[in-house]
């Protein structure tokens, strides 16, 4: 087997504010191919701008768990990926349920897994992350200052429903439960809500 090699730099994207919700909640799935991703979520405590590695941390208030729920339908609607959209409907950015200090987690080594309907999908931890936690604030910090309360979901480990074989998707009825090592644990539940094309369609006054 040959191993890949490490990219050049983090691939980042955005998750707008509208989309944030606390650690319990209903969802609505609004399109066929809703996708989980339980990451573990630094947030800012003091304003980082050009930090070094070694000084990461000391600019971090404190960790707490998120699911980067992602449409990845919609991430692919158009000649490029609509990362940023298909990760901001309502509800797609559950955080919680507390926001744990850096001395209540391994810092080097936090754990992270999700189930979905008490099956686990993902658990890993943040050691086997391609950039560490310092080098992904240290990189997005050369590039645009990071503000007190702003929030880095700083990724994934493999078990994403759209890379199984076959893909499985959330659907109506589905429950995720996610939890983050020192932090706790939130859960998820789905219902049907207005799916893509129905919306897509009411918006363009074409529904009847």
């Amino acid at each position: 087997m040959i191993a890949a090699a490490k990219p050049a730099a983090p691939l980042l994207f955005t998750k707008f504010q509208s989309c944030l919700v606390g650690p319990v909640a209903t969802v609505e799935v609004p399109t066929p191919r809703l996708d989980w991703e339980v990451e573990v979520v630094i947030a800012i405590g003091r304003e980082a701008h050009r930090v070094a590695t070694t000084e990461a941390w000391d600019h971090v208030a404190g960790v707490t768990a998120g699911q980067d729920l992602s449409a990845r339908d919609v991430q692919m609607i158009g000649p490029v990926p609509q990362f940023s959209l298909a990760k901001s409907y309502p509800g797609f950015g559950p955080c919680g349920p507390w926001l744990a200090t850096l001395d209540e987690v391994d810092r080097d080594a936090i754990p992270l897994e999700c189930e979905l309907n008490g099956e686990t999908m993902q658990r890993s931890t943040t050691a086997e992350m391609i950039f560490s936690i310092p080098e992904l604030i240290a990189y997005v910090s050369g590039v645009c200052p990071l503000l007190p309360g702003d929030l880095i979901f700083t990724g994934t480990p493999s078990g994403v429903g759209g890379r199984r074989t076959p893909p499985r998707f959330l659907q109506s009825g589905d429950e995720l439960v996610s939890r983050v090592g020192g932090v706790g644990e939130m859960v998820q539940r789905f219902v049907a809500g207005p799916l893509l094309n129905d919306v897509n369609a009411e918006a363009k006054g074409v529904t009847g």
